[in-house]
Formats: C-alpha cells, structure tokens, sequence
C-alpha cells in the first residue's frame, strides 16, 4: 500500500476534484491513499522558536500515522529528483523487495520537522521550484499514477 501522508486538508474544489481523479486511476494499478494530519496555525511573526513548535506539532502528528516497518519517503525541496521512470523502478524495487507500506510525506507550508526526515529512509523534491504543499500532493498522485502506467508496461504521456 502507497500512503501519502500529508499535513493540512485540501480545501479547494479543483484540488479535491484532482486528488479524486489520480485515487480512482490508481486504484485499478496500484493501492493507494490519503491520509491528512491537522496543521497548525501559523503565527503572525513567525520567531524560530514558534516555527520549531509548529514543525515538532505537526510531526508528532505525523510519526503517530505512520506503521512502524514502513519505508518512509520524505519530500523535501533539497533532494534528489528522480525521473518518472527512475521513480517507477526504485517503487518496484521496494514493493518486490517486500516492502508492503511504503509512505510519502508532505509537510505544511513550513515544511517537515527534523524528526520526520530522520524518520525517512530517503527524501525525494520533485522540482527546484517551490509548490504550495496542496499542489505537491496533486503532482506526487500523478507522479505515482504513471509509474503504475510505467511498472505496468502502459502506455503514458510523455
């Protein structure tokens, strides 16, 4: 099973809408779902004292959803960046390598707390670019959907 484990609720329509769309697709390739934590709000004068609060809450929140013999994969924007099919294979791998919960995660809008990263056996950016953590998810499940279509020898656009 595919988590993505994720900080914050969607909230815009055409973001749920999306989030639907990639669930439904995959559920046909690849086993797959969400699983949202609460976010905290953010003070107005954001001290690094108020955002390492921030960060540790939502991480507890974070740790506590997640199975103890998962392979965790943090997203984080200083990371490696794996092509779709680089991606597609390094999932095979886990799956084949008997690696039955494997968990995505995507922070709030500050990021993830210094305990999740060491938690995760690797982080993954999807960009250099910067998205807002809603569009991140949106990106990964598409991500995730084509390599399904690539781990299942379909056809995707390229």
């Amino acid at each position: 099973m595919i988590t993505v484990l994720c900080v914050g609720k969607l909230k815009e329509r055409y973001f749920l809408d999306a989030q639907k769309e990639y669930l439904k697709r995959l559920s046909g390739l690849m086993p797959c779902g969400i699983v949202e934590v609460r976010d905290e709000s953010e003070p107005k004068h954001l001290s690094d004292a108020a955002k390492e609060q921030t960060l540790r809450a939502e991480a507890v929140r974070l740790l506590s959803k997640i199975p103890d013999t998962a392979y965790v994969i943090a997203l984080c924007i200083d990371a490696k960046q794996p092509a779709s099919v680089e991606l597609a294979g390094k999932l095979n791998d886990l799956l084949l390598g008997g690696k039955s919960d494997i968990v995505f995660v995507i922070g709030g809008s500050l990021g993830l707390h210094q305990s999740v990263l060491e938690r995760a056996q690797e982080c993954l950016s999807m960009s250099h670019m910067t998205f807002p953590h809603q569009l991140a998810r949106i990106i990964l499940l598409e991500q995730l959907y084509r390599a399904a279509k690539i781990s299942a020898g379909q056809r995707y656009h390229k």
